[in-house]
């Protein structure tokens, strides 16, 4: 159902988007959660969300580890800070490839989700964890990497991202 499904790359404008509440928890679902985590592993990323493979919806999976007993899914999540403070960290982006960039964010958070079953369940993490779920939460509502960087970072990747323009340009010509 998903085998064609693949990451998208900035700047697509899918990518901008804020994405919509899930409301069905059916074998889509699942389906979709067991490609993104495919394409997650091929790409050797720790958390993939929806937006990146071209779905505007409300999940993200993360895996911080690499075990696949480790293989977490949060639907329509909810994050909230519990702590003032915030810890800086160089992040990537599978859709911003060789992208890296140094961003705060906050040090330990707690999140509320529904599983793929669409139970609710919370969790609270710090440090590495909480960074994923803040990076991948960002997708969600349209937020990308290149909108954390300050001016230094934005002319240090000048050339990644003028490279990543032109190919989607060539990929996508205006009809």
């Amino acid at each position: 159902m998903y085998e064609d499904l693949k990451i998208i790359f900035y700047p697509d404008p899918r990518l901008k988007k804020v994405s919509a509440e899930v409301t069905t928890f059916d074998d889509n679902l699942q389906a979709l959660a067991r490609r993104m985590f495919e394409l997650m592993r091929e790409a050797r990323g720790v958390g993939l969300a929806a937006p990146q493979v071209g779905q505007n919806i409300r999940l993200f999976i993360v895996n911080a580890t690499g075990e696949p007993a480790d293989d977490r899914v949060y639907v329509n999540p909810i994050l909230s800070d519990l702590s003032e403070d915030e810890l800086e960290g160089e992040e990537g982006c599978l859709s911003l490839p060789q992208v890296n960039v140094e961003v705060f964010r906050n040090k330990t958070v707690r999140i509320r989700a529904l599983d793929l079953s669409g139970n609710p369940f919370e969790q609270v993490e710090s440090e590495y964890v909480a960074r994923i779920w803040q990076h991948e939460n960002d997708h969600l509502d349209g937020i990308l990497l290149t909108d954390k960087m300050g001016p230094v970072a934005k002319i240090a990747n000048r050339k990644l991202l003028k490279d990543l323009e032109a190919k989607y340009a060539a990929d996508n010509p205006k009809k």
